[in-house]
C-alpha cells in the first residue's frame, strides 16, 4: 500500500515537467523624470520593431525622452548578448511598457496668499527583447 502511494507521487512528479520559458533579455529604468503618457508615446514607437530599426527611430526622434529610451534599448541589447548569448541581429523589441512612478509635489505661489500645486511625475520603463524565431 505504501509503495503504491510513493509510485503515484513519482508519476505525478514526472508529469509536471518544468516548462521552459523563452529566452528574453530585459532592461528596467526607474524614476525617469517625465510623465508616463509622454513616455508611453515614445515606447509605442518601438514596440514590435527589430532592434536596429528601433535604435534608428529613437536616434532621429524629436522627443526629449527618446535618448533615455535609446539607452535602455542598448542596455537590453548588452544584456541579451552577454547574459543570454542571443544573436543581436535577430532581436526584436517584444514588449515595452511604462509604469507610474512617484510624483513630486511642489507649490507655486499665487495672488492674495494662495498657492497652486505643481505635480512633477516620474515613470518606470521596462523593455523586453526576444529573438525573432520564437
Amino acid at each position: 500500500m505504501v509503495k503504491e502511494a510513493t509510485k503515484k507521487k513519482e508519476v505525478a512528479k514526472k508529469a509536471k515537467a518544468p516548462i521552459e520559458a523563452p529566452v528574453q533579455a530585459k532592461a528596467i529604468v526607474n524614476r525617469i523624470r517625465i510623465s508616463p503618457i509622454k513616455l508611453n508615446y515614445v515606447a509605442g514607437l518601438i514596440r514590435g520593431m527589430k532592434v536596429g530599426h528601433a535604435l534608428t527611430q529613437l536616434a532621429f526622434s524629436n522627443k526629449r525622452i527618446a535618448n533615455d529610451v535609446r539607452k535602455a534599448v542598448q542596455s537590453a541589447i548588452a544584456n541579451a548578448e552577454n547574459n543570454h548569448n542571443l544573436n543581436v541581429d535577430d532581436l526584436i523589441v517584444s514588449e515595452a511598457w511604462v509604469g507610474k512612478g512617484l510624483v513630486m509635489k511642489r507649490m507655486h505661489t499665487r495672488a492674495r496668499g494662495r498657492g497652486a500645486r505643481i505635480l512633477k511625475p516620474f515613470s518606470n520603463l521596462t523593455i523586453i527583447l526576444r529573438e525573432k524565431g520564437e
